[in-house]
């Protein structure tokens, strides 16, 4: 059985799950990518998605229910 449709609005449901996608890529356009993604202190993935997501922007497809980035690693101090 596949998966409900996202609703008409285009958001996600309050607590939907990330969708996994499996992504085959040259071994050296993923060093690159590995590389440049720990020079601004991010993982491989979340390379790829700000590069996905930028890209979406530029050409006028991010939907607007899209919302930022989720937020990694430790929380900053002070918040609880």
């Amino acid at each position: 059985m596949s998966p409900d449709p996202e609703p008409e609005s285009g958001r996600r449901p309050a607590g939907a799950a990330r969708k996994q996608v499996l992504l085959r890529l040259d071994p050296l356009v993923y060093d690159a990518l590995a590389r440049w993604a720990g020079d601004e202190l991010r993982s491989a993935n979340a390379q790829i998605e700000f590069l996905l997501r930028r890209a979406l922007k530029d050409a006028g497809r991010l939907p607007g229910a899209a919302g930022p980035m989720p937020r990694r690693g430790r929380p900053p101090k002070g918040d609880s």
